[in-house]
């Protein structure tokens, strides 16, 4: 079953955890072939509305501090059998940034150029264990 839309549990019991640690947001990627109309992306391939997703979401009202840290095209899944075509990691500063960013309706608006990108995703809540903070 695909997954495109932040579960609200999760998002639940992230606003139970200390606001102000620093995390990294692990996303995987499986792009639409063509993007659902209706978004502003019309006529694009998923990985292009995906590309325009990522300008909008990169003017500073929509940031909230976000940093991509690192970025990869997987190649072979050594465990289990998922396929993905494209693998972001990206910090923000603290969870509270994160949390922000989702309840922003502007955020929001451009979120469905997200959403009609992609096929597939997942998207991993992860805090620093190594090399010690």
């Amino acid at each position: 079953m695909p997954h495109i839309e932040a579960n609200d549990a999760a998002i639940d019991a992230m606003r139970t955890l200390d606001p102000t640690e620093s995390i990294v947001m692990l996303n995987l990627l499986k792009f639409r072939d063509i993007a659902l109309d209706g978004f502003g992306v019309d006529g694009m391939t998923g990985g292009q509305a995906f590309r325009r997703y990522g300008e909008l979401n990169d003017s500073e009202d929509v940031k909230f501090g976000s940093e991509p840290i690192w970025m990869g095209l997987p190649k072979n899944t050594v465990i289990g059998d998922e396929d993905w075509d494209l693998a972001i990691l990206v910090r923000y500063p603290t969870r509270q940034h994160f949390i922000d960013k989702l309840d922003n309706a502007k955020y929001r608006e451009i979120a469905q150029v997200r959403h009609s990108a992609l096929l597939d995703s997942r998207l991993v809540e992860m805090s620093q264990l190594f090399p010690a903070v």
